[in-house]
């Protein structure tokens, strides 16, 4: 062993390995290694879950956004009636949906008539959004039309209402019921503006996920919104579909060159961009939090490795006696510590990539276990915990475990090659 040996040698691996399997009694590994080892999987598994938790909330809250909303809402410039009131409509909108489908990257334009109403049904009442639009143009909304998460007939469309899923069960109505739609913006008359009151039959109920959505949407057939809000031979503003919603910027420009002077664009992104960053804000501080979790799981590797030192004192002294370098003891005390750091981290990954792939199973056990109050979609806004695992989170977390883990490893290891074995032997 008194000649140079290349570093990492197969005999370092080796002594590592019996200081590892070595029982308490004979100096072996001690109880605070197999602490800092649970710790490091606890602190691997925690990160992993929340960044996937994290990432899988993001992107659920985004596509319920991208799949039930316009991407870009064109409208035009606001303008005041006879009667002093101010409104946004336009009577060319054909033309405008037809010149701003024709842009690259759009996918859609579809013209809309909004109004806010009161919905009455069995005695009960509900605010309700209605959106006037047309049935080719609602069966080509992602999030509305998927059978798998609505009912009724979206053919029949023509011939009733859609509610969202929300209003249906505040109303307690469902497909094949009917409801009145109560407008304080009504006829017309010598003795001022009633409200006007019609009754259109249930035929189609969806659920877009978003809590918010469905609780206060409904939509009619374009020409009968128009009708019912006054809005005879105008709409209020174009719907318009993007391919890549992500990079709306890049196509908002051209969208309203298209639409013609005057317009107006409200993207997705400027819509909900307080609550994005504040889930920007959120991600970046739980990240730096549950860092220092496994920091401190970290540190717990010293304690564990200077104990090892200190019990191994007298086979440091032989080994340097019979010539094992400094640098050799530094690399066996680190495989030691590395080893605990690489195990701990292994286990927290498995853990964390289990809880993520199995996070339906165990969120409802925790909501069955709570009564049903572990997740208030009112609150929260979508109505079940997403996770989305992604490579690249998990990649993050093992680099930021093991790198730790190294780093720490790194002092106790310098302490037991600097020991002189004169000392370490004199005792013995």
């Amino acid at each position: 062993m008194s000649g140079r040996t290349p570093p990492f040698a197969p005999f370092e691996f080796l002594i590592a390995w019996r200081y590892l399997r070595a029982r308490r009694s004979e100096g072996g590994v001690s109880v605070m290694t197999w602490i800092s080892l649970i710790g490091i999987a606890l602190a691997v598994f925690a990160l992993i879950a929340t960044l996937a938790v994290r990432s899988g909330f993001r992107a659920e809250f985004v596509d319920t956004i991208v799949g039930a909303n316009a991407h870009v809402t064109v409208y035009p410039p606001a303008v005041r009636d006879e009667a002093g009131r101010v409104t946004r409509s336009m009577t060319d909108y054909e033309a405008v949906a037809d010149r701003v489908s024709h842009v690259p990257g759009v996918t859609r334009a579809a013209p809309l008539v909004r109004g806010q109403v009161m919905a009455n049904a069995n005695g009960r009442n509900a605010g309700v959004e209605v959106f006037g639009i047309s049935a080719e143009d609602l069966a080509a909304i992602p999030r509305i039309a998927d059978p798998e998460t609505s009912y009724g007939e979206l053919a029949e469309f023509g011939e009733g209402i859609a509610l969202g899923s929300g209003v249906a069960q505040e109303l307690g109505v469902t497909v094949g019921d009917t409801i009145r739609l109560i407008s304080p913006d009504g006829v017309k008359t010598a003795f001022g503006t009633s409200p006007r009151v019609n009754a259109y039959p249930v035929v189609y109920v969806f659920s877009a996920g978003r809590y918010d959505i469905d609780r206060t949407r409904a939509y009619l057939p374009f020409a009968e919104a128009q009708a019912y809000f006054n809005r005879e031979g105008t709409a209020d503003e174009i719907e318009v579909m993007i391919e890549n919603p992500d990079r709306v910027d890049d196509h908002t420009g051209a969208i309203l060159v298209a639409a013609g002077d005057g317009m107006l664009a409200w993207t997705w992104q400027q819509a909900s961009g307080g609550f994005l960053r504040a889930l920007d804000i959120e991600d970046n501080v739980m990240f730096v939090i549950l860092s220092i979790l496994v920091l401190i799981a970290a540190m717990n590797i010293v304690s564990g490795l200077i104990m090892l030192v200190k019990n191994k004192g007298r086979d440091i002294g032989i080994l340097r006696t019979m010539g094992l370098t400094e640098g050799s003891v530094l690399r066996v005390f680190f495989i030691c510590g590395a080893f605990t750091g690489i195990i701990g981290t292994a286990l927290g990954v498995i853990l964390g990539c289990l809880f993520a792939i199995y996070i339906d199973p165990i969120f409802a056990a925790v909501n069955y276990v709570s009564g049903g109050q572990a997740w208030d979609p009112s609150i929260r806004g979508i109505y079940y915990l997403p996770a989305k695992l992604q490579m690249a989170d998990v990649l993050s977390a093992v680099a930021l475990s093991l790198g730790l883990s190294f780093v720490v490893t790194i002092f106790p290891a310098r302490r037991a090659a600097r020991m002189n074995p004169v000392e370490a032997l004199r005792y013995e």
